[in-house]
């Protein structure tokens, strides 16, 4: 069972993570919290989307300043979660074929620089909300893969097979360290935006939108991010999206954090 978080609680865990206060915001930041690097995403415009389907229609958006995991959530960092919350741990139930899995004894120190997986969206959010920061929503998360540049994968607007982790290039093995295909890596300096590992995203499909949206164990939020599992190129460009319900558990699904800079 996961042990409850009174509000006090998290406020102060709140508090321990960096707000930079200077005119000048650094480049990078390390959450205090659990020990994430996060690198800096300005405020400014960006053109999000395509006009494919669930993309359309691509749209220039501005948004505030916020710093953004340079690596997915890992292994290491999820078991001292687990230790200081006593939250459950991820699903050991589920069936896998990932290399980076929890056993009944936990998961082995070999896969401590894997992304953790096999937890659904409230397990993400727990997480994000210890550390005290949030799970991206899909415009921040697409700003970020996209770079500076606005490229339609993380590293440029051309497919690279050797560039992320896919079926195709994967072997025998599964998904891949969080530091695994540095020619991946964004404009802004995110590790394995595009390809490795699903992420989850802060938004319920349909907010922002007239009308109702499912909540509780129907609500369908939003994955970004391609995994090891696909073939096709076109889901790892950055503007791709998905929706899958909050409870699920997948060994191809896991999440990274963002930091807001209000007022920046």
């Amino acid at each position: 069972m996961t042990a409850p978080m009174c509000n006090d609680t998290l406020a102060e865990l709140r508090s321990r993570a960096i707000r930079p206060s200077s005119e000048e915001l650094p480049p990078v930041i390390i959450n205090e919290q659990d020990g994430s690097p996060m690198v800096l995403v300005p405020a400014g415009k960006f053109l999000m989307g395509d006009d494919l389907d669930k993309e359309s229609p691509q749209r220039s958006l501005w948004l505030d300043a916020f710093y953004i995991s340079v690596y997915a959530v890992t292994n290491r960092q999820y078991r001292a979660f687990i230790a200081a919350t006593g939250h459950q741990p991820p699903n050991i139930g589920a069936r896998i074929d990932s290399l980076s899995f929890w056993r009944d004894e936990g998961c082995p120190e070999e896969f401590d620089d894997y992304p953790v997986v096999l937890i659904s969206w409230d397990d993400a959010d727990a997480y994000a909300r210890w550390a005290g920061c949030q799970l991206p929503d899909e415009a921040q998360w697409e700003k970020a893969a996209r770079g500076p540049e606005g490229f339609l994968y993380p590293w440029g607007d051309k497919w690279d097979e050797n560039n992320c982790r896919h079926r195709n290039n994967k072997g025998e093995d599964s998904v891949a360290p969080v530091y695994a295909y540095p020619e991946g890596v964004s404009g802004y300096g995110t590790w394995n935006q595009g390809g490795n590992i699903m992420e989850w995203c802060s938004v319920l499909q349909g907010e922002g939108e007239n009308g109702a949206y499912p909540e509780g164990d129907d609500a369908l939020r939003q994955e970004r991010g391609g995994c090891w599992r696909y073939p096709d190129k076109f889901a790892f460009r950055a503007s791709q999206r998905s929706f899958v319900v909050s409870k699920a558990v997948n060994d191809f699904r896991g999440f990274r954090l963002v930091l807001p800079v209000k007022g920046r």
